[in-house]
């Protein structure tokens, strides 16, 4: 199976399988960062919808780091695994310690990435929830999780690359599933990309303004097409 180049190529190619969402005035969409925001950018360019990270920090148990015993995420969002939590024994404090470590991360990363912009509004949105990939799909799970509780209308995960039964688990999770290719044997996700290079957190920022500033251009073009001629070309 052919790879792909990197992240952007994999969001024009799964931009194309989002097609049927393009036009949608309820639609955003939202990217796992830091991998998952130049595959948003593409399918937010390609369906003319906001583009929004949705920023997720797992809350790992005493002793088991890997392990979640819940998660905070963008927009003050909190949740957690009660039977990991009952299981283990954790403390309350030892939780709160946990998520003000966390928020401090989940704090700074909302003021590097968006440059005092508000977050995406998602109550009674469409969302596209957008990574490079899935492998355990662990964030993913925890980002869905959090979204539901800002009442979306409704979230697609989309992503280039998955494996194949990580991919069919999330069809009970999201009201529709796009995983672009799930080829046999999978490995990783980064087999799969020529240039699979960390995405920067200056990265991150420059694709948001970016994505914000050509969202802005193409409103004012199809409200007033003239506008292309009195003065947009030279922005």
């Amino acid at each position: 199976m052919t790879r792909f180049q990197d992240r952007f190529d994999a969001g024009r190619f799964l931009a194309e399988k989002l097609k049927h969402h393009a036009g949608d005035p309820r639609l955003v969409v939202l990217a796992l960062p830091r991998g998952g925001v130049p595959v948003a950018y593409e399918i937010a360019r390609a369906l003319g919808a906001p583009l929004d990270v949705f920023i997720v920090r797992k809350l790992g148990a005493p002793g088991y780091e890997e392990l979640a015993m819940g998660a905070i995420a963008t927009g003050g969002v909190c949740v957690f695994n009660e039977e990991v939590i009952q299981h283990l024994g954790v403390s309350r404090n030892w939780i709160d310690a946990v998520i003000r470590e966390q928020q401090e991360e989940l704090e700074r990363r909302e003021q590097a990435y968006r440059d005092g912009r508000q977050p995406a509004e998602v109550e009674n949105r469409h969302v596209i929830l957008v990574d490079d990939g899935l492998a355990t799909g662990a964030s993913m799970r925890a980002a869905i999780r959090a979204l539901r509780q800002r009442h979306p209308a409704s979230i697609t995960v989309a992503v280039p690359i998955g494996a194949r039964d990580t991919c069919d688990q999330f069809r009970n999770e999201a009201e529709e599933v796009i995983c672009g290719r799930t080829p046999e044997p999978f490995h990783a996700v980064g087999a799969w990309y020529h240039d699979f290079t960390q995405t920067t957190d200056d990265e991150v920022r420059e694709l948001l303004n970016r994505a914000a500033h050509e969202l802005r251009i193409r409103r004012v073009r199809d409200h007033n097409p003239a506008a292309e001629f009195i003065g947009l070309k030279r922005e």
